[in-house]
């Protein structure tokens, strides 16, 4: 049996200690399956080899039969149909599409390729995964241990980048402009996730877990001394706080009409005490300002949410994970903040992204793989 998580006297819970638990259950699990019988599982297209006592192919999760009893609905009476439970409707089948990162995070769709960029923080390097032929590659190593992506009007890459404490953009021509690394002469954090409004401008997340150690980034002391939300003017660069009150500001999305911003807070990492949910502003993108910040989810704590996005009917698709395995995977919300249903995801989920050809094909990031499942909605067009 393992012993409960406690937060001993004058220590906060961070990131490293998660991890460290984490993998203190897994190796107690897999100790107590298979002392020494553990094999090399298949991995794809590219990684090194992991072990496990349970190799986990591609392609459908092991057990999945229409409707896949991966996909929960909230509610036992609603079922699964188009006309009841449209934001699940589909074929509805859990794939695991990918594997062999160490941990991946921060997916972004680009149509005009038809592929998923995603980074894989402690391997340094942003993959990309080709949905056209199921094709697994590296685009970008060293990726300064890139965590969020996002895509501007331009279809231009944005990432939040650990190790380089700043935020960048990829040119067509695949030169790289620094969009942000000081804020009152002094370094950013750690540069966490992004999202681009329609006159161009960048929100950006600046929490603490890129510096906090040497898995995820460099270990440094953080020069901001408040963990900030930021947007960068599209015409003049100037770099400006929206919201300051957070204590680990992470995933970032925009509802589809643009009138809600909606910010994750992880603080739970730090202390028991501290946030693990949603927060909605109200979003006026013409003066650059979000206010009226209300909760909008709670997560069950242990566990947090990592990742956020929106469809086009304004529901909120978040990620879980971290926590109790029961929780891992995928939450979807509708616009007023009524839980809809789960994905469950044999890993610990960070992030999500909508794509495909109709933009309905859900790609999320489990801790060392992508997995994707069609629902029967289409994501919003806004990154």
């Amino acid at each position: 049996m393992t012993a409960p998580l406690t937060f001993p006297d004058n220590q906060s819970l961070n990131r490293r200690n998660l991890i460290r638990g984490a993998a203190a259950l897994a190796a107690t699990a897999a100790t107590m399956k298979a002392a020494s019988a553990a094999t090399v599982a298949p991995l794809g297209q590219t990684g090194a080899p992991t072990l496990s006592t349970e190799p986990l192919p591609l392609g459908p999760l092991p057990g999945s039969r229409y409707p896949d009893s991966h996909l929960e609905s909230a509610n036992p009476k609603v079922s699964f149909g188009p006309t009841d439970f449209p934001a699940f409707a589909g074929t509805m089948a859990v794939e695991r599409v990918a594997t062999g990162m160490r941990w991946a995070e921060g997916p972004v769709y680009f149509p005009a390729g038809r592929y998923v960029l995603f980074s894989d923080i402690p391997n340094n390097r942003i993959m990309r995964f080709s949905e056209d032929d199921g094709h697994l590659s590296v685009y970008r190593q060293p990726s300064m241990n890139s965590n969020g992506n996002t895509i501007d009007r331009e279809g231009r890459l944005i990432t939040c980048e650990h190790s380089g404490r700043r935020v960048t953009r990829t040119e067509l021509d695949g030169s790289i402009t620094v969009i942000a690394d000081k804020y009152n002469g002094k370094k950013l954090n750690s540069p966490n996730d992004a999202v681009v409004t329609s006159d161009g401008a960048i929100w950006f997340t600046d929490p603490v877990y890129g510096i906090g150690g040497f898995y995820e980034g460099i270990k440094a002391e953080p020069e901001q001394e408040k963990h900030n939300v930021y947007r960068v003017n599209p015409k003049s660069g100037d770099i400006k706080v929206v919201v300051d009150d957070f204590v680990e500001p992470n995933g970032i999305a925009l509802s589809p009409d643009e009138k809600k911003l909606y910010v994750i807070d992880t603080g739970f990492t730090d202390g028991p005490d501290n946030p693990s949910h949603i927060c909605a502003f109200d979003l006026d993108v013409g003066a650059g300002k979000a206010s009226n910040s209300k909760v909008f989810a709670e997560m069950p704590k242990p566990s947090i949410t990592d990742g956020v996005r929106c469809d086009t009917e304004g529901r909120v698709w978040c990620s879980v994970g971290w926590g109790d395995p029961k929780e891992d995977g995928v939450r979807c919300y509708t616009a007023g903040g009524e839980l809809l249903g789960k994905i469950h995801i044999p890993e610990t989920v960070a992030n999500l992204c909508f794509g495909g050809q109709q933009r309905n094909r859900l790609y999320i990031c489990g801790s060392s793989s992508l997995y994707a499942v069609y629902t029967g909605v289409q994501g919003a067009m806004k990154p």
